[in-house]
């Protein structure tokens, strides 16, 4: 009998723990949700401070959830062989971070949860896994042009609930990143 490896710590963790916050959130009726996996317009206190990082494992639904898990567990686990699980979590970290403070400045009406944008930062970041000598790869600006135009279409013309600005955060936070990592890999 094979043995199951726990082949992508980081990406597995947070698929897990995002779990562990739907259903949660299903046992407590929507309040674990909107208290510890939203980030949202209140007075500052160390359970706001936490949502700022922690509305990325918060989702509305299993149907959200599985849209955004479906893509984490296959882009996720190559980034995380290439990157290092560090590097990695550092990336989600300061994704979630970035999102969840413009989300508090910029939208005080509106809540804002789930893994989309740390799924776009993951997607721009898999775009650059390829570069070399400092080439901007075609894949990075095929990528980047299709999914900003997608975003910035339904920004204008969308009405739903979806935070699309976020998405592009997490897309930029995604190429910041790479760029980055490639420029240290480099020296």
């Amino acid at each position: 009998m094979k043995k199951l490896q726990y082949n992508s710590p980081v990406i597995l963790s947070f698929f897990f723990l995002s779990l562990a916050a739907l259903l949660l959130g299903r046992a407590t009726n929507g309040w674990t949700t909107t208290a510890l996996f939203s980030v949202y317009r209140a007075p500052l206190s160390p359970l706001a401070l936490f949502r700022f990082v922690g509305h990325v494992l918060g989702h509305a639904d299993f149907s959200h959830f599985l849209g955004n898990m479906l893509l984490l567990l296959v882009v996720g686990p190559p980034l995380e062989e290439k990157y290092g699980s560090r590097a990695l979590l550092l990336a989600i970290f300061f994704t979630a971070l970035i999102s969840g403070v413009l989300q508090f400045m910029l939208f005080p009406h509106t809540a804002l949860l789930g893994a989309s944008g740390i799924v776009f930062m993951l997607i721009m970041l898999s775009s650059l896994a390829g570069m070399r000598g400092g080439a901007i790869p075609l894949t990075l600006l095929l990528v980047g042009v299709l999914y900003l135009g997608q975003e910035v279409y339904s920004i204008l013309f969308v009405k739903d609930n979806v935070a699309n600005l976020m998405h592009i955060v997490g897309g930029v936070c995604g190429t910041a990143f790479g760029f980055l990592a490639g420029r240290n890999h480099r020296t």
